[in-house]
């Protein structure tokens, strides 16, 4: 067994980590691939860097997903986060469960997400872009998250699983509190109450009103019978709806934003469109839409590297630094959409990855391509641009994104 890791000295996250946690991990990285790491909620947690030693944790049947567990573990550390009833509801989803439960709830959505599922919406999300870049195109400056990032795969998300598309204002900033770290335990508990409400009322309509909608096909009953409780369809609707847009909105403006930032970059794709499914997994790799996994906990002590995490102990993976772990990759700092960025943790590895990843990568290429075709000397607004980077450690997305279309 390696060294207690109790005997680790505890790191801290500042305000300034949003802006550049790279430059945390570089620093950390000094000390080995895993540390304690205090953060807002006051809790000391674990935190993996290494992407060998990330990418088996996330495999590892040792760490933990169960949700009830979970939140027994937040009340006894003291934890300055949300544990009430409508927390619970919408977080016992299968992210945050283990086998056998979770092997039933992903067995009962992984049907919408076969690649033949995935490969008829491609019609439908290439007209989306198609019209959104036609609006683009009407105007001289254009903040291209809320133009195109952001509306396409809420879109997406919104047709396939049946919300109204006029309810993406609601749900969104339900959204940027849950998953923020600047919001007080007040606005938690009524972003939780609105979202888990919103939730329970769109269900019971599309109860008595089914429609050809994912929704209202987990609704029924599947073929061996099985199907999903309330609180399950409460739960997997969050689950869907949020990682559904959210991740495939950052990937889009992250990816957009450092291209913009190096023109040798947009160039070689525009010269080559071949590369652009190849370019997606590097953009995925260098600044990926998900900061840290998920939490998980620990039912007994297991080592990670040289160090050995006791039982009943946070921990996460930072996807984000494993994706430029020098060890594994031979310019981790560097984006090169030639490069050869498979194997990257950018939608998790081992039974929790993300079921949504085929219909991501196939939205991601589309609007990219149709991009770079329609606008091949997008810039930014302003040539002195500073990226604002959302506060939070499960999303890395910008807050703006300003760019001339036809500069």
């Amino acid at each position: 067994m390696g060294e207690i890791g109790f005997d680790e000295p505890v790191k801290s996250v500042d305000s300034d980590f949003y802006a550049d946690p790279h430059r945390y991990y570089e620093r950390w990285r000094q000390d080995g691939p895993v540390h304690r790491v205090r953060l807002a909620s006051g809790v000391a947690s674990w935190v993996i860097i290494g992407y060998a030693e990330g990418r088996a944790a996330l495999a590892d049947p040792r760490l933990r997903k169960n949700v009830t567990d979970m939140y027994e573990l937040f009340r006894r550390k003291d934890a300055e986060i949300l544990t009430n009833e409508s927390s619970q509801a919408l977080n016992s989803h299968m992210l945050n469960s283990d086998p056998p439960d979770h092997t039933r709830l992903r067995k009962l959505v992984t049907k919408a997400f076969t690649p033949r599922r995935v490969a008829a919406l491609r019609p439908r999300i290439e007209a989306i872009t198609a019209a959104l870049l036609d609006e683009m195109a009407e105007h001289d400056e254009v903040d291209l998250l809320q133009a195109f990032a952001n509306p396409l795969p809420v879109t997406v998300i919104c047709e396939l699983l049946g919300v109204p598309f006029e309810d993406r204002t609601d749900f969104q900033a339900w959204t940027r509190v849950l998953v923020g770290a600047v919001d007080t335990l007040e606005d938690r508990a009524a972003a939780t109450l609105a979202m888990a409400k919103y939730l329970t009322e769109l269900i019971a309509a599309k109860r008595g009103a089914p429609e050809e909608d994912l929704l209202s096909g987990l609704i029924q009953p599947a073929d061996d019978g099985d199907r999903l409780e309330e609180q399950e369809l409460v739960a997997m609707s969050f689950l869907l709806l949020v990682a559904g847009h959210e991740t495939t909105v950052n990937l889009l403006a992250n990816g957009i934003y450092h291209l913009l930032r190096d023109r040798a970059q947009w160039d070689a794709l525009r010269a080559d469109p071949s590369g652009i499914p190849a370019a997606v997994e590097e953009f995925l790799r260098h600044e990926g839409p998900v900061g840290w996994s998920t939490i998980r906990f620990t039912a007994e002590p297991v080592q990670i590297g040289e160090i050995t995490i006791p039982a009943g102990e946070l921990v996460y993976v930072a996807l984000s630094a494993a994706n430029r772990d020098p060890a594994r990759f031979a310019t981790p700092d560097t984006l090169d959409v030639t490069a050869n960025a498979s194997g990257h943790l950018a939608f998790g590895h081992g039974i929790h990855f993300c079921v949504g990843a085929p219909l991501a990568r196939m939205e991601a290429e589309i609007a990219f391509s149709a991009l770079l075709t329609r606008f091949p000397t997008l810039d930014f607004a302003d040539p002195a641009y500073t990226p604002d980077w959302q506060h939070s450690i499960l999303f890395r997305g910008l807050a703006d994104l300003p760019v001339r279309p036809n500069p």
